[in-house]
This record gives structure tokens, sequence and C-alpha cells, in this order.
């Protein structure tokens, strides 16, 4: 088998990514995506693999020896509301963990907004007599007459999953497996999740709200899933499937179906793991700031030294009043709605804005003549010239110019009195400062000076709007991968098979148990081989990292630091402690090398090696990149005031060592990138594009 293909289904295109192992190429490939059934966005980027290929779809995955693949099912679930109808048994007295959330609101002086609605609503969360304490001790013991009586109710009131979170289950989970066990008698068919087995945190809310996605997500998953593998084996496919994750691997299938909440976001969690790869391969950096323009949303990841960072505080159905956490860590990567799609409008005092609402693959912008009429980024940069009517997508998708010239005439131009060029340019102008500034003050909020590390960024739509940023930002290079068009997706071919087990064991550094973190530290390396076992990754391809989230004293917010050792003794635990201070000082500026700290949570990544594709090097070729010339055209640009003749070049005749200067155009399948006057573009060793300003 020669084959291995990637899959990312965006909010617009669904692409793909296929390495050809005998040839060490890569080739690329994007279809619109289909919001009616994933499933078929993905048969259609396969059927366009395969035919480029001279194949069918049933030859071209007979010699395919993996697919992975990182769906939008779970997160447009949870965004549209159309997740399954999920009821909850809790403790009794803790009905309010899921509506109240942490407390408080996210503009608590706003009195105009209402507080956000419970996930749940709150005559589906209900209360069961039963209490253990912090220390696992059983105070008050399980009614089951009550859980039984429960169950009858959510028959009654047609749920379709049952959600079990119990204070203090993560100390002694006897009572939820009870319930468990008590649900699987009078209900089999439903399905059901308990909070120490999805979630297991010291804090309440997390594990709650975790929980209950994750049975919300349970039957769309599986059905997705199972609908995928059906329609992939129908068609030749025996290899290796996998599920990118949130957490910044991939999964095999039945670990997904288990915990569907791990596919929320997956494909945003690739970027950062693409942005290390390339980074590291091209110019042997690991501090990258990785970003992806794609067509409804601009993605920022930061790397330092390495090390992917995890976030604990994303939300779902975000809204002005405030939305729910995920309640489990995933890769750090942050969404703004700047995307090709993204809709400019004029708001009642005259502003123009872009995004964040987005035309989406349905209708998509107005050019795609697809029924939209809303004009977007992707009209704007049709009108300006910046993208070739003939040649989008490499020729196979027709853009209409007439119907962004059109939308944008008459929701923008017209609405300021001004011409239909000038406010495509406004339009081009508003998206870039918005990207420029949501790097800012990610960068800022980090403590991160972007001018010191590489930017590498990918999406259909970033080549066209790289300059510009970099002018603004101060980086003197941006590095453009020739896969830029897909580049989640490569982030899910480079990356390894990886899961997270975590667990609460509360100590102080000033009086630590080792024996409690030791045992801790040991039932989790137990789970994480059982995980590489089902697996099934080779003993010398496991690995296992270690973490504990740790705090000083009355902070809200723990600190994910790396151990240096699988146990703690008293010899290492200084080590501990100094490179908490010194994560500390990295994030936010300041220590305090006196104060004992607090250890709450501890975790194992179960990392299953394999084999990454390299990125093929070959020999630099000069600079005279005229070969690759295939013709001109108008384009504006604002430093000219005006449209200017500009060089168009094709990027897959350009060489290693090939320098263009700007003004010109490279014009590769899935993307384009636009070079500015005062501003080159030379080809790596593994033809890639060197972006720098003059």
């Amino acid at each position: 088998m020669s084959y291995r293909i990637s899959i990312d289904v965006g909010g617009t295109f669904t692409d793909l990514l296929l390495f050809d192992e005998s040839s060490e190429e890569m080739r690329t490939y994007k279809t619109p995506t289909t919001p009616h059934d994933l499933t078929e966005g993905v048969m259609d980027a396969l059927k366009l693999a395969a035919s480029d290929l001279k194949n069918s779809v049933e030859e071209l995955l007979s010699e395919t020896a993996s697919i992975i693949h990182g769906t939008t099912a779970t997160t447009n679930a949870l965004i549209e509301g159309k997740v399954a109808k999920v009821g909850m048994i809790c403790t009794r007295g803790f009905t309010d963990v899921l509506p109240g959330r942490e407390g408080g609101k996210e503009n608590p002086f706003n009195w105009k907004i209402d507080f956000p609605p419970s996930f749940i609503p709150r005559y589906l969360i209900q209360p069961v007599t039963e209490r253990i304490n912090s220390e696992g001790e059983i105070v008050t013991p399980l009614n089951e007459d009550e859980v039984r009586e429960i169950i009858q109710k959510f028959k009654k009131w047609k749920v379709e999953a049952i959600a079990v979170g119990l204070i203090w289950s993560i100390a002694n989970p006897i009572h939820e497996q009870r319930i468990g066990q008590i649900i699987e008698e009078e209900w089999p068919e439903v399905d059901y999740d308990l909070s120490h087995l999805v979630n297991p945190i010291i804090r309440e809310y997390r594990r709650f709200i975790a929980t209950a996605i994750n049975s919300s997500l349970r039957k769309i998953i599986s059905n997705y899933i199972s609908k995928l593998e059906r329609l992939l084996k129908e068609n030749g496919f025996v290899g290796n499937f996998f599920l990118m994750s949130s957490s910044g691997g991939v999964l095999d299938p039945v670990e997904v179906v288990n915990k569907p909440i791990l596919t929320v976001g997956s494909g945003p969690s690739m970027l950062p793991l693409a942005a290390l790869e390339i980074g590291v391969s091209e110019k042997n950096m690991n501090d990258v700031i990785g970003v992806d323009m794609g067509g409804t949303s601009f993605d920022i990841a930061f790397v330092r030294r390495g090390e992917i960072p995890l976030n604990r505080e994303s939300k779902i159905r975000p809204t002005e009043e405030g939305g729910d956490k995920l309640g489990i860590a995933k890769v750090d990567v942050e969404s703004v709605g700047s995307g090709g799609g993204s809709i400019a409008w004029i708001d009642s005092a005259g502003y123009l804005h872009v995004g964040p609402q987005s035309a989406g693959a349905d209708p998509g912008p107005a050019c795609y003549g697809l029924g939209g009429v809303e004009p977007t980024v992707t009209d704007a940069n049709v009108v300006l010239g910046y993208l070739d009517p003939d040649y989008f997508l490499g020729g196979r998708m027709k853009i209409h110019a007439d119907r962004a010239e059109d939308a944008i005439k008459e929701k923008i131009a017209d609405q300021l009195n001004i011409d239909v060029v000038d406010a495509a340019s406004r339009i081009y102008t508003t998206v870039n400062y918005d990207m420029i500034a949501a790097l800012r003050n990610l960068a800022i909020r980090r403590g991160i000076d972007p001018r010191k590390m590489l930017l590498v960024g990918g999406g259909g739509a970033f080549g066209i709007h790289a300059a510009e940023i970099a002018k603004e930002i101060g980086v003197e290079e941006i590095l453009v991968p020739k896969m830029a068009g897909v580049l989640s997706s490569y982030g899910g071919l480079v990356s390894d098979i990886k899961q997270d087990f975590r667990a609460t064991c509360y100590t102080r550094s000033d009086s630590f148990d080792f024996k409690s973190v030791n045992s801790v530290l040991t039932e989790l390396e137990n789970k994480a081989a059982k995980f590489l076992e089902r697996a099934k990754v080779p003993p010398q391809n496991r690995e296992f990292k270690y973490f504990v989230e740790a705090r000083y004293p009355y902070q809200v917010h723990d600190l994910d630091v790396p151990l240096k050792t699988n146990r703690i003794n008293r010899e290492n635990l200084s080590q501990l402690i100094q490179d908490f201070h010194n994560t500390h000082f990295r994030y936010y500026a300041v220590w305090d090398p006196e104060s004992h700290i607090e250890c709450i949570n501890w975790r194992v990544t179960g990392i299953g090696k394999i084999k990454k594709p390299r990125l093929k090097e070959s020999p630099h070729q000069g600079e005279d990149g005229s070969p690759a010339l295939k013709g001109k055209r108008k384009a504006y640009f604002r430093e000219a005031k005006g449209f200017l003749e500009t060089p168009v070049y094709d990027g897959d005749k350009l060489k290693p060592g090939n320098k263009i200067k700007g003004p010109a155009i490279i014009e590769e399948p899935t993307t384009t990138i636009l070079i500015p006057p005062q501003s080159s573009i030379t080809t790596t060793k593994h033809k890639n594009y060197s972006l720098k300003i003059t």
C-alpha cells in the first residue's frame, strides 16, 4: 500500500492531503463541504483525488494504508444545538451546578443581558439521595429506588442519553458505577456516561458539563463514523482509520465513539502540529506561530519550545452573555470570524465591518454562483484581481466576477457612496486589520513577541493577505507552505496516536504526599498503556509524558508543568517546584519563589509514535523563476493607488531557490499568494514559500 490520506472537513471546504510513500510526493485537493451530510464532501474529495491519479475510488482506497480524518460533525451539532436530548442524574442539592456554571456573568455590568440558558434544561436535571465525602467515604448510601424512578421519568420525557454526575465520584466512584448498572437493568438501549470516567477532575461544573456534552454527542458521532466507515469499506478500504482529536493527536474510532467530546474542534487542533513540523524542517525553529485563514475563520496557535499548549477555557455556543465551557483540555487554538467567506456589512452608524458572520459552504460567497448574495472577502479578492475566476481550485470551480461586483456594489459601495473597487479595497484592508489585531492581542495576553517567532501561515485564503499581516506585526519572514490550502490536514498526517489521562490528587509542596501522587501516576500510566495496546502500537513506538497542574495558593487557574520524571521523590521534588516557578514567570512575568505551591491534577499522555511523512527536499536551482511565468493580469495595490499589470506564476513550476519580486502573484491549485511591491518570495528546499518584506 503506497498512499496515506488526511482529510479535514471545514466550514466551507473539505480538504484532502494525499502522501504517496513510493514517490514521497504530496497532493492537495479541496471540495465544497456538504453541510447536509458531511460524508458526501469526504467522498467527493476522494473521488477528486482518484480522478487526478487516473484511478477509481476503489483502486485508490485499496492502495491506501491509512486515513486520518478530522470532522466538524460534533462542533456543528453543538453550535447549532442539534444534539441529543440528555437527562442528568446528580447528587441531591447540586441540581444547579450546570445552570449556575462557575458563578457570575461574563459581563456583570451589562444589565440588559440575561443569564444564559443551561446546556441541560433544569427539569431534566434530577437529584438522587446519596453522598460521598472528599475522602471517598460513604456518608449517605445511594437510594436505588429514586434512581429507578428517575429513569422512568426520562423514558416518559423521551430522553435520548443520560449523564451521571455525583459530587466526589472522583474520590470514590462506587455510586456512579451502581447507577450505571441500574440504567443497564432498567433501560439497556439508552446511552449513558459517568463523570468519573469522562473527565475525572476536581471541579464539579467542568466534570458535569463535559459528561453532559459527551452524552449529547454519542449518537451523532456513532452514526457519522459508522456511515463513513461503511462507505469506505464498500469502496475497498481495508487500511487503518483514525480520527483527529481536540488534544492534538489521532484516535481509533472505538475511542471516539466512547468519548465523542474529544472530536470537538479537532480540525483546528492540527494547526500547531503542522506549523511546528514545517518550522523545524525549514528553519530548525520550534518557536512558531501557526495561522490558518480558511473560508469561515482565522485560526491562531502559538508553539513555544516545541510544546503544543492546551486550553481548559474553551467554550461552546459562545454568546455575549457567555456560553458553556467544554470542560476538557484541548489544543490552544483561538479563532476569529475572519475567513474568505466572512461577510462584509455596514452598521447603523455607517461603519464597515467584516464577519464574524460567514457565507459558509451553502450558499457561499456571491462569486460562487450558488445563491449567495452577501459580499464576502473572497468577492473582494476577485474584484481586486487577486483571484483568477478561471483558475479557482485549479480551474475546477467557476467564479462569477460580475456577481461579486454586484454584491459589493449593492451592499457596500452604494451604502458608502464609493465605487466598487474602493469598497473591495476597504473590505480587504478591514479583514487584514481584524486579523492583525487578533494576533497582537493574543500575543500580548500570552507574553509573546511575535517578531521573535517564525510565522507559518496556511489556509486557502491566507496567501493573499500574508504580506500585509507581516508588515503590520513586524515579522521579517512568513512561511507559506506549498500545501497551505490544506495545512490542518498536514497536521493530521504528522500527528501521533495520542490520548490524555487525568486524575485529581491534591497535595502541597511543603507537605507532599509522595505515596498518593505516585499511586495516581502509576494508575494513569497503566490506563495510557492499555490505550496504546488497544491501538495496536508496538512497544518500541510507545512513549509516555507526565504533567502536573499546579498553582500558587488562592489562585483560580492552574498551570500545566511537564514532569522530568515519572515518579516524584524527595530528591526531584525541588525540580518540580522550580519548574512551576519558571513556568509561572514565563506566562505572567512574575513569580514567588518563597511560596509553596498546590498540585491539583496529574496527567499522563500516552503517545503511539507513527512514521511521519517528511517533506521532500530538492536541490537549489537558482533565483530565476521566469520559466514558471504563466501570464499577466491587472491587480490592485494600495501602494500604487490603483491596478498594476502583475506577473502571474505557476507554483507547480517554481524550483527551490527561485526568487519572485513583487508585484506578482503565485497560483497553486488550492491557494493563491500575493506579493506586493517591496516584497519578495523565495521557494525553499521543500518547495514552500518564504515571504519577506524588503
